[in-house]
């Protein structure tokens, strides 16, 4: 009777070990990502060759905004939906500044099978940018039973007790490109880490709740690094000669105190030339 009982409780065990696995193709560890290198360099012989060009912006300069396309786990990339909600996010970090004129959304799917920066031209000439702002992704699911699942298995079922550890860490990045030059202007990391017990039988709808929120949460840590980033650059330029600058017919960013001082001038001329025709009329 002992050995029955034994092997009943030893197959409970294992069975419950594997229920995850039976109602969810998400138990264990899963992982989504786009590697900005390997898109960016396909060849990895490239990624060694150094260029000393120095970027020259026009300004007001035209940015585009893509993701760059996924790889790994297919059955979880971002939705498209999902992508431009989160680009629109980003692009509210760039209308505030003056020195850049336009923000173009771009789907990855612009992207998606191309040779890098052949391909950043191509989309380049297709929007008129001349920056682009390169969004990259790297998030890691964990689902593992705990000792709750073996515990209340048997007395009130998987369907009641919260059974699975369930941590999703979402890493974004934001690299932003001249074009022509080929060189990186700045970039911006955000990070976020999400844990939540379920069910076995409520992981599928777990994860992709929490994988949305993951990126959502990140991306407010990225864009905050990236307004920071954006109004550091004209320092940057100044101070550290990453880019050389120069302005079209169209901007008058950076000339308003000229314009402003132009003006206090004339004013001043004008008051002083009254004041000597008044004085001659009196005598």
């Amino acid at each position: 009777m002992k050995l029955i009982t034994w092997i009943s409780t030893l197959a409970s065990v294992c069975l419950l070990s594997s229920c995850s696995m039976m109602v969810s193709q998400q138990a264990g560890k899963q992982s989504v990502s786009s590697s900005l290198m390997d898109f960016l360099y396909p060849k990895k012989e490239d990624r060694a060759v150094l260029n000393e060009e120095i970027p020259v912006l026009t300004l007001p300069v035209k940015v585009g905004i893509a993701f760059v396309p996924s790889s790994g786990w297919q059955n979880r990339s971002m939705h498209k939906k999902d992508e431009y909600e989160l680009l629109e996010k980003v692009k509210a970090s760039f209308v505030k500044y003056d020195y850049i004129d336009r923000i173009e959304v771009i789907p990855s799917t612009y992207l998606a099978g191309g040779e890098g920066f052949t391909t950043l031209e191509q989309v380049g000439r297709l929007y008129n940018v001349d920056v682009i702002a390169l969004v990259s992704y790297d998030q890691v699911t964990q689902s593992l039973e705990n000792n709750a699942a073996l515990l209340y298995w048997t007395i009130v079922g998987m369907y009641v007790i919260p059974g699975n550890e369930n941590t999703i860490q979402t890493f974004v990045d934001t690299a932003v490109f001249d074009i022509k030059s080929r060189k990186m202007l700045f970039r911006a990391p955000g990070i976020s880490k999400l844990e939540k017990r379920t069910t076995a039988i409520g992981i599928d709808e777990t994860i992709a709740e929490k994988s949305m929120e993951g990126f959502d949460i990140a991306v407010k840590d990225m864009t905050k690094n990236l307004d920071d980033e954006l109004a550091r650059f004209k320092v940057r330029v100044k101070e550290e000669k990453i880019a050389k600058v120069e302005h079209s017919s169209q901007y008058s960013g950076g000339a308003v105190d000229i314009y402003v001082g132009l003006l206090l001038l004339m004013l001043l001329c004008a008051r002083v030339k009254g004041h000597f025709s008044l004085c001659s009329f009196k005598q």
